[in-house]
């Protein structure tokens, strides 16, 4: 019996049909790329000190001493959550006209009690400077940004499972919208409340299109395509909307106008339902067999390629049907010893690599220089780590080339403090190559629940450089050792490259394992018929770890 490879391989590679789906699938995802980062100067903390009123008629000289100066990273600057007393300063402004003529660390303090001033040198608003988010509500802004991460965090976790139920093109378009409307809404927020439920909206859909994207891709096109999909393709594209997310916001300075500008742009993506198909490789699993064998004659005919006249054998007919019969949900991810071992470690592996590439993403104000400057740097260094992926992935062993790029980076962390780009390049691999993982049954799902524990890690990054209150150095030491510890978990996963996707969870490759004594190599390939060989290479008489 054929695999979907040899069924589907008169259709070529690349013909009018895939050229199509790659660009209109990548296009899809340039969106993600400035959606989700946009909190970077929605949520920025302008300079701000405390709000002094004009009616107490105090002389220019006691208006610059009303606050007081602090010690902040060995800079003496004023403080931005005290001032003194101002009925106290009000009385000694009247017996002395000269303030320095007086010992001012002896005036009792006071919080900001009449609100706080922000500068309009570099936005003209932000949500911390309209609501107020700073000293004892410094907390907010952060919080306002994993509640994004958890909203995505629960996308993932229900949009694969819908996606490998309903089918994936109905569940990409469907988040589509979610993160559109959302976003739309958001720009009218009244409040830090419900700017803080729209954005957990917003996340429901925000990475959840980009993943059914990313799956779709790589099942409607074929295997030679599908690295550079996987990499040129969509995770580019998500780079080139991230760079165009300072270009928008140096020219759009108030935060609602930005954010609503920016969800304006979802609305170009409704006519690509008519142009991208559901996924023929879903619909046989299945077992809608007429519609995939229609949308396959259709994609012949778009490359000009005269189909067989009978695609599918009577066996293979009857094996769709046994499978359709069949019913997965997230629990088949932790069914045998094999899948469980994969998921938990690809969960590690997630989480650890989101807390660093979101903490550095978002610590892009707290650099030095510009800060548009910064995140578009911070942007443009993916493009060629993404390339740096595609070349990997092209010509080495999964495991080796996302185990070194995530080895690398963890140690640069150590010694240097922007975002490395083989931590990036380790992002974009990890999409290719847990989808390589994961059958077609639970695939989606799979993928899914690697994200959910990549929000999980982003959720709680925004807190991380908190952590620079006690050491500056401390987010760095503590991310790079998490990074390399990741980079050796992977050793542990099966190879695939150069191995058919695996429709079902019997032909997942199995996970590697150490043993005492001489060691145990198992080398697995699939049949023909799709089914996975074992063939030992090595007789162990050790004991396993």
């Amino acid at each position: 019996m054929r695999d979907y490879d040899e069924i589907t391989a008169f259709l070529g590679e690349w013909g009018p049909f895939q050229k199509m789906i790659f660009f209109l699938l990548s296009l899809s995802v340039f969106p993600n790329g400035f959606c989700g980062m946009s909190i970077v100067f929605v949520g920025d903390v302008p300079d701000h000190r405390c709000l002094i009123p004009g009616n107490l008629n105090l002389s220019e000289a006691w208006l610059n001493r009303t606050i007081p100066l602090e010690q902040e990273r060995g800079k003496l600057q004023h403080s931005q959550c005290r001032r003194y007393r101002l009925d106290v300063i009000r009385n000694l402004s009247a017996t002395f006209a000269d303030p320095d003529s007086i010992n001012m660390s002896e005036v009792e303090q006071e919080p900001c009690l009449d609100g706080w001033e922000y500068s309009k040198d570099q936005y003209i608003s932000t949500i911390v400077s309209d609501w107020d988010l700073v000293c004892d509500n410094h907390w907010k802004g952060p919080f306002a940004m994993s509640v994004f991460f958890i909203g995505v965090l629960s996308g993932s976790f229900i949009s694969g499972q819908l996606s490998d139920r309903f089918g994936r093109k109905l569940i990409m378009f469907g988040t589509m919208a979610v993160q559109t409307v959302f976003s739309m809404l958001q720009a009218f927020s009244p409040n830090w409340e419900i700017f803080c439920i729209l954005n957990f909206l917003v996340g429901l859909g925000q990475i959840s299109n980009l993943v059914a994207a990313f799956v779709l891709g790589s099942e409607l096109l074929g295997k030679s395509i599908r690295i550079v999909f996987c990499t040129a393709g969509t995770c580019i594209s998500f780079a080139i909307g991230y760079m165009t997310l300072p270009l928008i916001a140096y020219f759009i300075r108030s935060w609602p106008m930005l954010l609503l500008i920016l969800a304006l742009s979802g609305l170009l993506y409704v006519p690509l339902w008519w142009f991208i198909p559901e996924s023929p490789r879903w619909l046989l699993i299945k077992g809608r067999v007429q519609e995939a064998e229609a949308i396959l004659r259709q994609i012949a005919k778009k490359n000009g390629i005269t189909p067989p006249e009978v695609l599918f054998n009577d066996l293979e007919l009857e094996d769709m049907k046994a499978r359709s019969k069949q019913s997965h949900s997230i629990i088949h991810l932790f069914k045998t010893r094999n899948i469980r071992a994969i998921t938990v470690i690809l969960f590690l592996v997630w989480f650890i690599l989101t807390v660093e590439y979101f903490g550095l993403s978002l610590n892009t104000p707290n650099l030095h220089g510009d800060n548009y400057w910064n995140c578009f740097f911070s942007a443009a260094v993916e493009v060629p780590a993404y390339v740096a992926a595609w070349l990997f992935l092209r010509r080495f062993s999964r495991r080796f080339s996302i185990s070194g790029s995530l080895l690398l980076g963890g140690v640069v962390l150590f010694f240097i403090q922007p975002i490395p780009s083989r931590i990036t390049t380790a992002f974009c691999m990890a999409y290719v190559y847990t989808a390589e993982l994961y059958p077609t049954v639970v695939r989606n799902t799979g993928v899914g629940v690697s994200l959910m524990a990549s929000r999980l890690g982003s959720t709680i990054s925004p807190y991380i450089f908190y952590l620079g209150v006690y050491s500056e150095f401390l987010p760095y030491i503590l991310m790079g050792s998490l990074t390399v510890f990741s980079a050796f978990l992977v050793l542990f996963l099966p190879e695939t490259l150069n191995v058919p996707l695996p429709e079902t969870i019997d032909q997942m490759q199995k996970i590697k394992r150490f043993k005492r004594g001489r060691t145990d190599r198992n080398q697995y390939r699939f049949s023909k018929r799709g089914a996975v060989e074992e063939t030992n290479m090595v007789a162990s008489k050790g004991e396993e770890i």
